[in-house]
C-alpha cells in the first residue's frame, strides 16, 4: 500500500471520502492469523490459529477470557487486542459491581466499538489495528459479534476474520443454516473445519490451535489439550472416511 498526501493522520479525508489510516488498520486485521466463530441456540464457539515468530518461541495466544460468560478472539496486532481486552474486563467488573448481574454481551460490544471509533476522530491517536470476534451467552441467548478498527460492529451466526478468512467464510456460508440446533461438540467440529480451510499447508495440532466454548450452564472455558486433540482426531477420521467412500 503506497503512501499518499491524505494518510498523514486519521482525520484527513481523501477526495474519494476515505480515511486511509483506518483502512490501513483494517488491512492489519486481514494480515493477522485467522479466527473463526460459530453460534447455536445454546452455545458459542471461538477457534483461532496461533502463529510463532520462530522455532524458539511459543505460539502467540489469540483468545482472551473476558468474564464467565464472554470471550474474545483477535486478528491483527496482539498488543492492541490486549489493551481492548483489559478495557472489556474492566467494563464487565464495573457493571457487575453496580448492577450485581453479568453484563449483556451487546452492551459490552457497543462500548468497545465506541472506544475504537473515538480513535478515528483525533489526529493525536491512531486506530486500533485489531479486529475482534466476541462470543458470549446472556439472558437473551448465545451471541457472536465482530468489531473492526473503524468502530463498526455486527452480529453474526458464524464469522471468520484474519488471513485467508474468505476460505473459512465459504465453508461457513455452506453450513451455517444447521448451526442453530447443533450440540456443543458438533459446533466445535464445524469451527475447526472452517479454521482448517484457512491453514493452507499448516497442520492443525494442539500446539497451534486454541478453542473456547461458552453456553448454557457452561462458563467461558478454553479446551484443554486432551479434549482438543480428540476433536482434531475426529476431523482426521471423518476426512479419511470421506476419502475412502469417494475412492470406492
Amino acid at each position: 500500500m503506497n503512501r499518499n498526501q491524505y494518510d498523514t493522520d486519521v482525520t484527513t479525508w481523501s477526495p474519494q471520502g476515505r480515511l486511509h489510516q483506518v483502512e490501513y488498520a483494517m488491512k492489519a486485521v486481514e494480515l493477522g492469523s485467522a479466527a473463526v466463530g460459530c453460534v447455536s441456540k445454546t452455545h458459542a464457539v471461538l477457534a483461532t490459529l496461533m502463529k510463532t515468530q520462530s522455532d524458539l518461541a511459543d505460539h502467540q495466544r489469540k483468545i482472551f477470557r473476558i468474564d464467565d460468560h464472554i470471550a474474545v478472539a483477535i486478528a491483527g496486532l496482539v498488543p492492541d487486542g490486549r489493551v481492548l481486552s483489559k478495557y472489556m474486563r474492566d467494563q464487565c467488573m464495573n457493571y457487575k459491581f453496580v448492577y450485581d448481574s453479568p453484563m449483556p454481551v451487546s452492551r459490552l460490544v457497543v462500548g468497545v466499538a465506541d472506544k475504537s471509533q473515538r480513535c478515528t476522530q483525533f489526529a493525536s491517536r491512531r486506530p486500533y489495528g485489531v479486529g475482534l470476534l466476541v462470543c458470549g451467552f446472556d439472558e437473551t441467548g448465545a451471541h457472536l459479534y465482530q468489531t473492526c478498527p473503524s468502530g463498526n460492529y455486527w452480529e453474526y451466526k458464524a464469522m471468520a476474520i484474519g488471513s485467508r478468512a474468505q476460505s473459512a467464510k465459504t465453508y461457513l456460508e455452506r453450513n451455517f443454516e444447521q448451526f442453530a440446533n447443533l450440540s456443543q461438540d458438533e459446533l466445535v467440529k464445524h469451527a475447526l473445519l472452517a479454521l482448517r480451510e484457512t491453514a493452507g499447508t499448516t497442520e492443525l495440532v494442539t500446539a497451534n490451535v486454541e478453542v473456547v466454548v461458552v453456553g448454557v450452564d457452561t462458563k467461558a472455558v478454553e479446551l484443554d489439550d486432551q479434549k482438543l486433540k480428540e476433536y482434531l482426531d475426529s476431523l482426521d477420521n471423518s476426512t479419511s472416511g470421506a476419502d475412502a467412500m469417494q475412492t470406492s
